[in-house]
């Protein structure tokens, strides 16, 4: 979805086009940043039940 809003923006220059590709990259960036937490989160756990 977020390349095709991009081809659709590059192809029409239509700014609503932008607006989702942007929106679904903000998400996307969102989650990736939450998962990077809950792994540090997971291992620290570990390592303080295994210490």
């Amino acid at each position: 979805m977020r390349d095709f809003s991009w081809n659709m923006f590059c192809a029409t220059g239509d700014v609503d086009a932008y607006m989702l590709y942007r929106e679904i990259s903000n998400g996307m960036s969102e989650q990736l940043d939450g998962d990077e937490e809950n792994s540090a989160l997971e291992a620290d756990m570990v390592s303080e039940h295994l210490g």
